[in-house]
């Protein structure tokens, strides 16, 4: 392996564009092409798919830019006093709202470093941290592999809301509020409710609800104690964990040890 140019490869994979990797070289968009050709000459294997279009990574390569980005933060840690990168955090829409809002107040009275968050679905989330697109992830999945490992932060509590007094045996003749068609609600009927409205967002259907709308099943910590709602257990849900997923370090970074510090407190 040639490592001369797996810089090149690692910002045409990051930004899947090879004019914005040369904009960050400063070299010819040519020069970067040339470089990314000569390494997968030198390891034998196509890393990138190129059409005039876009850039498309390989299976190979999107494992291959994976483990280069973890070697790229290993090495800054290694040899860095200080690790000032911006930290890429990926998280459910959910969570971020409810849950991560009074996590960033907390972090930023402590600590200074830039962030960047971006909200994602689960599948999105687990392949962006695979591929080094994210330093960190926040959901309800634990995802366990050779590159990654999640610690479970706490247990999400799920309940039935609702404005007036809800027959728990008649669920279907209510209207369903419902953030997916996954959403716990088909989990708790065998019949299905002919009135329903999907609303990918916590809060509006918390607000819906409290207008007399609908019913829906929401994490109890999306909820105000202010909120005028007929809040339900649910025992027969399955409450699911929330998870923190990062790569597998073998010596904690330092945004790591910044940002536990906060969510155990």
């Amino acid at each position: 392996m040639d490592y001369r140019y797996i810089k090149a490869f690692m910002l045409t994979a990051r930004h899947l564009s090879f004019s914005k990797a040369a904009d960050i070289l400063k070299i010819a968009q040519s020069a970067v092409s040339r470089q990314v050709k000569l390494l997968e000459e030198s390891l034998g294997i196509e890393l990138i798919i190129r059409s005039s279009k876009k850039v498309v990574l390989t299976d190979k390569g999107k494992e291959f830019y994976a483990a280069c980005e973890h070697f790229d933060r290993m090495s800054h840690d290694i040899f860095e006093k200080e690790d000032d990168r911006p930290l890429k955090v990926g998280i459910l829409n959910g969570l971020l709202k409810t849950w991560f809002n009074p996590i960033l107040i907390k972090y930023y009275k402590k600590y200074n470093r830039n962030m960047e968050i971006h909200i994602a679905d689960q599948p999105e989330l687990h392949k962006g941290i695979e591929q080094g697109k994210y330093d960190i992830i926040f959901s309800t999945d634990n995802f366990q592999s050779e590159l990654v490992s999640s610690l479970k932060l706490f247990d999400e509590k799920l309940v039935l809301i609702s404005k007036e007094e809800v027959n728990r045996k008649k669920l279907q003749d209510y209207r369903w509020i419902v953030y997916s068609e996954g959403d716990n609600l088909f989990k708790m009927s065998k019949k299905r409710s002919p009135n329903t409205i999907v609303v990918e967002s916590l809060a509006t259907i918390v607000t819906l609800v409290k207008s007399g709308v609908g019913i829906a099943v929401v994490p109890d910590h999306v909820l105000k104690k202010t909120d005028s709602l007929i809040i339900q257990d649910i025992p027969s849900l399955k409450s699911p964990g929330i998870y923190m997923t990062t790569l597998n370090f073998k010596n904690q970074p330092q945004f790591l040890k910044e940002i536990l510090s906060v969510i155990k407190k």
